[in-house]
């Protein structure tokens, strides 16, 4: 398709020219699930967190310890890789999980892996359970959600840095340094309540201790490996949780108040969900973000007659989503419509005042 220079370019930015009205919670569309049943569905465990976060901890230490073994061996290279996946990818998805305050029953142990977790992925944790917060409000809604991953029109290299965590994983850095100096963009006043402000300004402050400490290390010793072990597995280990994560919402509707247009579900092998905690069901999540990761399958099997299909696989979403982008570079307002394909007898998606895209055929 040729490109549409009359199209008008989004204003992604919270304080920008878009920034419009939010949807009420009222607005959002969330599939019918019987009350006892949510209730359920709702409730935190301790034992399948416990083995799944030890299992996860285990496999970091393990791999960890390998790479010390076999540093400045041929057999490091492949160490290194695994311990990068178990450190990096899997960090970034449990501090999500733990973001939500859903993971353990009992509070302390979630806030003990929320701060862990968010530092082995260099995230903020008040920064980013605000922000988190937001984007759950307003989901891939144009100028009021903050972590909308994939702006149109999409830059392809871009994209592929931040598969690779060099471009966010920078902005992180540069967060975590503004933050230590008490500073906060406009963007970020929009949504971090003033009680947490000087809570992540500490927290940043703590991190780039550690990551000095490191840095410190290393040169005392002469050596990479310490740089190797903290800090530098959230760039070159990251990357398997950013290919999956894209899947979320790119190259679907913006600016719709129904989770089952603008996310998507996608069945995963096991090794890929669980360093993914389970975030594959991705539409279940947005519909009832308080339902802990373990329970996610079961509240598929609940609400799936009302939604579009799951997709097959991995590669099969992206079959679908990386075209979608592609199309977007020269049409930004393209975007793959899901309603299409809602069951005969699932609910209608509900009306919306927004500005509407250009759907896809």
């Amino acid at each position: 398709m040729p490109k549409d220079d009359t199209l008008p370019w989004r204003d992604y930015s919270l304080t920008g020219r878009d920034s419009g009205p939010s949807f009420t919670p009222k607005q959002w569309y969330s599939t019918p699930v019987p009350r006892k049943r949510m209730k359920e569905l709702m409730k935190r465990r301790d034992t399948p967190a416990l083995i799944d976060y030890g299992v996860w901890l285990g496999l970091v230490l393990a791999t960890g310890a390998l790479v010390v073994l076999t540093w400045g061996t041929w057999w490091a290279i492949s160490s290194v890789i695994l311990y990068g996946v178990f450190y990096g990818s899997c960090a970034d998805s449990r501090w999500h999980e733990c973001c939500h305050g859903t993971v353990f029953k009992t509070p302390w142990l979630n806030t003990a892996a929320y701060q862990l977790a968010s530092f082995m992925s260099l995230k903020n944790p008040y920064l980013w359970r605000w922000s988190h917060t937001r984007h759950h409000t307003d989901t891939v809604i144009v100028g009021k959600d903050p972590e909308i991953a994939f702006p149109r029109p999409p830059h392809p290299i871009n994209i592929l840095w931040n598969m690779l965590h060099l471009q966010s994983g920078r902005n992180e850095l540069k967060k975590m340094f503004w933050l230590a100096v008490g500073r906060l963009t406009k963007d970020q006043k929009t949504f971090l309540i003033e009680v947490d402000r000087s809570k992540a300004f500490w927290a940043s402050r703590v991190h780039l201790a550690i990551l000095a400490a490191t840095i410190a290390l290393a040169m005392a010793l002469n050596s990479w490996l310490p740089i190797v072990l903290i800090g530098g597995p959230t760039f070159y280990g990251s990357w398997l949780h950013h290919l999956l994560a894209s899947l979320q919402h790119a190259g679907l509707a913006e600016d719709v108040p129904d989770h089952r247009l603008n996310s998507r579900t996608v069945y995963m092998n096991r090794f890929f969900r669980f360093v993914y905690s389970n975030m594959n069901y991705h539409v279940e999540h947005h519909m009832y973000p308080m339902v802990p990761f373990y329970n996610l399958p079961a509240l598929h099997q609940e609400i799936k007659e009302d939604c579009p299909p799951a997709y097959s696989g991995t590669l099969a979403a992206f079959r679908e989503m990386l075209p979608a982008i592609l199309i977007q570079r020269s049409h930004p307002l393209y975007f793959v419509d899901r309603k299409p394909l809602l069951p005969k007898d699932a609910n209608p998606s509900p009306e919306y005042t927004r500005p509407t895209a250009i759907a896809a055929a």
